[in-house]
């Protein structure tokens, strides 16, 4: 086994000043080397003095009292922090012995960040990698996954065509050969999130307004990030866990399953691995709000003076966000009116990822409207951010709401194999426990299989 690079542990994702000092100092010097193995101890939410990457939202932004706390990835390596669980799920294999290096090809089911986080990490750990994923996502993902070296498998349609890719890699998997991290359904994604970014969140809002969490909300692509809402709310049970999906693309409001364009979200399912127990409420978020949300915050520097935001704000903004970020953001906005918060109160979201993929978005919007100068921007500023309103919001804590959604899981995940015991089963809350407690299993067996590992110099 360690013939191949290994990286972190759980626990040292989550607390990069437990890792051994000179790993954790090469890490830091090699961020700009990216294909350097040792890359793999970068994966975590903290920055260099280990405290968590996150940006508060200024008021004159989101026009509402309750402090909106936003988790930072585009500092993970690979540019998201879908590459967490990317790694999680093939360390995970490693020390199981069920991937073995040499022997298997990758596969990464994605409709983007996590396709781009299994080419980075099979890059950097020496794997080779097909990633599944639609065919008419921007174009930067494609390039990004193409320059570390992994193939497209592309599938017919756009983000909410992504059970097209699971159905793919199913195919793809009878060849004894390919091995799958599959996000949507593997465990791994839920442990990395529930225990790295849940117990980030609770470290975020550490000196803000109460210092507690009333509301972490979400939009569920593979409903890993959901899963940090079980471990927030182990330290605050009064929060509420909220996921976001699109008005156009509502698929666990209602059932509905039609076209949209937040790139990350929506895949016209229930994903295995949804907590659908800690799920309070379900927002519909419209996707157009989001990429108009996105040019304001990249372009439109005239309009957030006007609303009172210094420019050094506005020019620190400018690259933190990318659509499915500014999804959260709405959303986050959205629920702190519906909830009644006020000053005192914090809600958690988060940024899956920066601008740098969004280029060609913004391009297709500036084709797709005749004008986009700041009159325009204003305008959309008003609707978007300071007019959010409080409809399209299901509270699903009634056991009816509940049975829904194990229904809609039932649906799309028994003519996949799974039996229905099993589906059964994620109705206890000691199922979604067990689940995380294996992560220190996971931890002692890559600690003692990692060894002198070729990172180790």
């Amino acid at each position: 086994m360690n013939n191949i690079p290994f990286g972190p542990t759980y626990e040292e994702m989550l607390h990069p000043e437990k890792m051994p000092k000179d790993v954790r100092q090469r890490a830091l010097k090699a961020v700009d080397e990216e294909l350097d193995p040792i890359n793999l101890f970068n994966i975590t939410w903290k920055d260099e003095s280990s405290k968590v990457r996150k940006f508060i939202l200024p008021k004159e932004l989101t026009g509402v009292d309750a402090n909106i706390i936003v988790l930072i990835g585009k500092h993970f390596p690979s540019g998201s922090h879908k590459v967490g669980p990317a790694y999680a799920t093939l360390i995970e294999g490693c020390v199981d012995n069920t991937i073995v290096p040499g022997t298997h090809t990758i596969l990464g089911p994605s409709t983007g960040n996590f396709g781009i986080g299994v080419a980075y990490i099979c890059n950097l750990m020496k794997y080779e990698a097909i990633v599944i994923m639609p065919d008419n996502m921007s174009k930067e993902r494609y390039q990004r996954i193409q320059k570390y070296g992994a193939s497209l498998d592309l599938t017919p349609g756009t983000e909410s065509d992504v059970i097209l890719t699971l159905e793919r890699t199913y195919e793809l998997k009878k060849n004894p050969k390919n091995r799958s991290l599959a996000q949507f359904e593997l465990l791994p994604n839920y442990r990395f999130h529930r225990h790295v970014t849940g117990h980030s969140a609770i470290e975020a809002v550490e000196a803000i307004g109460n210092g507690r969490i009333a509301c972490f909300c979400s939009a569920p692509g593979s409903a890993g990030t959901l899963g940090a809402g079980d471990q927030i709310k182990k330290a605050f049970p009064e929060t509420k866990i909220v996921a976001l999906e699109p008005y156009e693309c509502s698929t666990l409001t209602n059932g509905g399953r039609g076209q949209h364009r937040i790139e990350g979200i929506g895949d016209k399912m229930c994903t295995l691995i949804h907590n659908v127990l800690n799920t309070d409420f379900i927002a519909l978020i419209k996707d157009e709000d989001c990429v108009r949300a996105l040019k304001i915050i990249h372009d439109g520097d005239a309009i957030l003076k006007e609303q009172g935001l210094h420019q050094s704000i506005i020019d620190e903004m400018r690259e933190l966000f990318g659509v499915s970020s500014l999804c959260n953001i709405i959303g986050a906005i959205k629920m702190a009116k519906y909830l009644h918060l006020g000053p005192e109160d914090n809600i958690v979201t988060v940024a899956t990822d920066g601008y740098d993929r969004y280029e060609s978005v913004l391009q297709d919007l500036k084709r797709r409207y005749l004008e986009t100068e700041d009159f325009v921007l204003r305008r959309w500023f008003k609707d978007i951010f300071m007019k959010t309103d409080i409809e399209d919001i299901t509270d699903t804590r009634p056991d009816a709401q509940k049975a829904i959604l194990f229904n809609q899981k039932e649906k799309d995940w028994l003519k996949f194999g799974y039996e229905k015991a099993y589906l059964d089963s994620m109705k206890s809350p000691e199922f979604w426990d067990n689940e995380y407690q294996k992560i220190f299993e996971y931890d002692q067996k890559i600690t003692a299989q990692r060894g002198e590992a070729p990172w180790k110099k």
